[in-house]
């Protein structure tokens, strides 16, 4: 396997600006996380707090336990306990086989730092993924993109399971039936390999061992990162809401600090050219009231109370404390406070987030703050692009690079290929012969307008249909190029589909069984013990 680091040329002006170090940036994070002496001055400020360790300890293995978690991860759990340990963390929703290619790549980021920095800090350092189950956008999670060589295109692959109540991840079933037909649908479009029925078995027996989508991720990554010690945690699971009661409290004590100045802050951002995917209000309560199986958003009315947006439940801060410390389990995060939450859980030494988030914790300082805690150093996530031998030949033969295939495509390439194929290229050709017939019949137009200006008409007219006609054959002789090329325009259009699909990056689309089925796992297990720089802004991985 080889790795070569590539720049990004197209990435937003905020993770630009923000790894590049730019001051007008990094005013609004607590950590320079590009500095040495960031994660031991970090060490320092987390031994200032507490944490409920062995609870904590006690909740992840249980959760661990259930999902099949290999003996590193527990070993993991027990280290957590040790008052000196400090965890990498980062997460995301609980994806079909793991959703797009970023959420493996988040994953291998956390493992990479945690061991880079256990090195450095001769401390235990844990990698631990949050699993975002308490979010409720199922249309987000329910399927996976495969390619369709044949059309040049990915393909979506829905799970044909019908879910209408905007439920939390966590307490969604998995449809084991359903599941198990749309298995049999992905696997009738990959290739059969080696590696293919063992993958098919495998992922059949994750099915039948999961009660929900969240069992059914958390499965498949225990058995991707068998020997890493990754430590899973459910944000939507009871018994993590019970560790969180206080914290509840805390949040909602605190919010009237903080509401106002993350809108205004995000105001700021988007007024300074910088694009926030975050869409904050001064009256904004971020949290969530679960009623019914549905979550829903709470606000803070001209009163001081918490309302539902349609006014579907009422509390005084008084019933929603009450509420945070006798019945956690109904109330839950959103996305501003859940880094808060995240925080007062776990001794974080570090955060790993992709450019989104980066973005919008940008503006969560003041949440912080108001909680007296400091955010954690902000590490932009590591970002891949796999090239098999297939891609990687065809790009040789067509003399193009994998950074400009990368970050442009060769949509532009294909094109002026196929031209240089007639000598003169055809288009040109077409040009200089409709500008010589322009030039011969101009005469004829002269004498026609002449003599009268309906005759002249008919002149210009004539002259438009033989230009017509010209384009008619340009475009025959086109169709009949592309036939004679196809194989050269198939090549183009591969390596348009695999690293520059949907005009952006192949891992914002490719779903990494992909490659399992073509390689297995063993790429993905050597990948997390590289030691990549996380100042790269992507890497180039040729399988």
């Amino acid at each position: 396997m080889q790795m070569d680091p590539i720049q990004l040329f197209k990435q937003n002006r905020f993770i630009m600006d923000y790894r590049e170090q730019s001051q007008a940036v990094m005013e609004f994070f607590h950590y320079n996380p590009y500095k040495t002496s960031t994660y031991q001055n970090r060490v320092k400020d987390l031994h200032k707090q507490s944490y409920k360790r062995e609870a904590l300890a006690n909740a992840l293995y249980t959760l661990n336990q259930q999902w099949g978690a290999p003996e590193a991860t527990k070993e993991n759990i027990e280290r957590l306990k040790d008052e000196q340990s400090v965890v990498v963390i980062g997460g995301q929703q609980a994806g079909l086989l793991t959703g797009p290619m970023y959420t493996i790549n988040k994953i291998i980021s956390i493992i990479q730092f945690s061991k880079q920095q256990e090195e450095v800090l001769e401390i235990p350092v844990i990698p631990v993924f949050w699993i975002a189950g308490e979010d409720h956008d199922y249309g987000e999670i329910n399927h996976v993109y495969l390619p369709d060589p044949d059309e040049s295109r990915m393909q979506k692959f829905s799970i044909g399971q019908p879910v209408y109540e905007k439920r939390s991840i966590s307490h969604i079933s998995l449809d084991k039936q359903q599941a198990t037909k749309w298995l049999d649908t992905l696997f009738k479009q990959l290739e059969e390999t080696e590696f293919t029925k063992t993958l098919r078995t495998s992922l059949q027996e994750c099915v039948e061992e999961s009660n929900t989508y969240v069992d059914f991720f958390a499965r498949i990554i225990h058995q991707l990162f068998s020997e890493e010690g990754l430590v899973l945690i459910d944000s939507g699971n009871p018994q993590v809401r019970e560790l969180e009661a206080d914290y509840f409290e805390q949040i909602i004590e605190k919010q009237p600090q903080f509401s106002k100045k993350v809108s205004d802050l995000t105001q700021e951002l988007k007024r300074a050219g910088y694009a926030i995917s975050l869409d904050v209000e001064p009256t904004n309560g971020h949290l969530f009231y679960h009623l019914d199986g549905e979550r829903i958003l709470l606000e803070r009315n001209e009163q001081g109370d918490w309302v539902g947006k349609q006014n579907e439940v009422r509390f005084t801060t008084k019933e929603l404390t009450d509420i945070a410390r006798n019945n956690p389990k109904v109330l839950s995060n959103n996305v501003v406070t859940r880094p808060l939450m995240q925080d007062m859980l776990f001794p974080s030494l570090a955060f790993i987030g992709g450019p989104g988030e980066i973005g919008y914790w940008s503006v969560l300082k003041p949440c912080f703050e108001a909680l007296q805690l400091t955010m954690p150093p902000v590490v932009p996530r590591l970002s891949f692009t796999f090239i098999d031998r297939n891609i990687k030949k065809a790009m040789a033969k067509h003399t193009i690079s994998s950074e400009k295939a990368i970050n442009y495509g060769v949509k532009v390439d294909k094109t002026y290929w196929l031209s240089s194929q007639s000598n003169p290229p055809l288009d040109q050709l077409a040009n200089q012969v409709k500008e010589a017939v322009r030039d011969v019949h101009r005469p004829l137009r002269d004498v026609a307008k002449s003599i009268r200006s309906d005759v002249g008409e008919l002149a210009d007219k004539n002259l438009y249909y033989l230009q017509r006609d010209i384009e008619f054959l340009e475009k025959r002789i086109q169709k009949a190029l592309e036939e004679k090329y196809a194989h050269g325009l198939r090549e183009y259009d591969a390596i348009q589909l695999a690293v520059h699909p949907e005009s952006g990056l192949q891992e914002r689309v490719w779903n990494i069984f992909h490659w399992i089925n073509q390689y297995g796992t063993e790429f993905i297990q050597q990948l997390a013990k590289e030691s990549c720089s996380f100042e790269n802004d992507h890497y180039v991985i040729y399988l």
